[in-house]
């Protein structure tokens, strides 16, 4: 004979709801919905890159079709060293190399702003290099204030 069980047996006390498997709390994810998201240098390099050539080309029409694009190393060193960036005018492409550029840097104060600075710096230098011009030049309303 199968042993069932009567439906008027007593039940035996269950675990509270809270619970899951094991007596543990269900799994979360890596990020909840309190905490910041993940933000990593490679993510602010991007941002800080993007914004400044936005900018740039918001204020110059010549630099309207130019591509603004993020490497990890060039392809080689040369004479002067290690290149920060490189322009390719007949292809409309400035390149900047984001480990020369974030490793190679020597700044008097290691934080977020003077690393912004620098990156923007960086993206300022390279268009000016582009257009023939100063870096001073493509941006003098954005330093009337200073």
């Amino acid at each position: 004979m199968a042993w069932r069980r009567s439906r008027t047996a007593s039940v035996s006390p269950r675990r509270p709801a809270r619970h899951g498997r094991h007596g543990r709390v269900g799994r979360s994810p890596v990020v909840r919905p309190p905490l910041p998201p993940l933000d990593t240098r490679i993510d602010r390099f991007d941002l800080t890159v993007g914004t400044a050539a936005e900018f740039l080309r918001s204020a110059w029409e010549e630099l309207r079709e130019v591509s603004f694009e993020i490497g990890d190393m060039p392809p080689a060193a040369d004479a002067d060293g290690i290149p920060r960036w490189a322009v390719l005018a007949d292809q409309k492409r400035i390149i900047l190399y984001r480990v020369p550029l974030e490793r190679l840097s020597h700044l008097h104060r290691n934080d977020d702003l003077h690393r912004r600075m620098m990156i923007e710096g960086a993206v300022f230098r390279a268009a000016a290099q582009y257009l023939g011009k100063d870096p001073w030049d493509l941006g003098p309303d954005r330093f009337r204030y200073f």
